[in-house]
């Protein structure tokens, strides 16, 4: 019983201690997500703003102190297409006080072809966010789509995904667990 009690405790130090020491940007990479590349230094992400199909106007600056997936798409997107139903999933699996995927459709997407993408594939989970003249996309660095940029709690860019990704797979979901327990959000 005893013997059980340290293994157990060791356990749990061990993992305590792996996610102090901050994402495995590696074993993600080896998990399925090979083409995540890992900033050398977190950079500030974009103060532009965007908008909401009423009209809202919105920042990345609204979701301070939570992990971020940022997500760049279209409408006319076949690799978007493909991608969005798991980055759903993942919003409803991780999505609330510390977490929260963020999708912006750039470029030219009007509301009622974005409400009908979602319908088509079987998005619930997301917001209905535009930037139709690509301002943040621009200032971001958006080349291609879909691209996803993971961001700290305190604003940074630490990594982004070039094309599309299993968003609800395991090692997707460490990954942003990793994120969401590292303070820093930076190994």
């Amino acid at each position: 019983m005893l013997r059980s009690a340290l293994l157990y405790t060791a356990l749990v130090f061990g993992a305590n201690t792996a996610f102090a020491a901050g994402p495995d940007w590696q074993a993600a990479r080896d998990g399925g997500l090979a083409k995540l590349v890992v900033a050398e230094e977190p950079v500030p992400v974009s103060t532009t703003e965007f908008t909401d199909p009423q009209g809202g106007t919105h920042s990345l600056a609204d979701c301070q102190g939570k992990v971020v997936a940022l997500n760049f798409w279209a409408t006319w997107c076949a690799p978007c297409r493909e991608e969005m139903p798991a980055l759903d999933r993942l919003q409803a699996e991780l999505g609330g006080e510390d977490f929260q995927v963020v999708t912006i459709a750039t470029g030219r997407n009007a509301p009622d072809r974005i409400e009908a993408f979602f319908d088509e594939v079987g998005v619930t989970n997301l917001p209905i966010l535009l930037d139709p003249r690509q301002k943040v996309a621009r200032d971001m660095g958006v080349l291609g789509l879909p691209v996803t940029v993971l961001i700290d709690r305190e604003g940074r860019e630490v990594a982004r995904y070039l094309g599309d990704a299993e968003w609800d797979s395991e090692a997707a979901k460490t990954l942003i667990t990793q994120l969401t327990a590292d303070e820093g959000g930076r190994n």
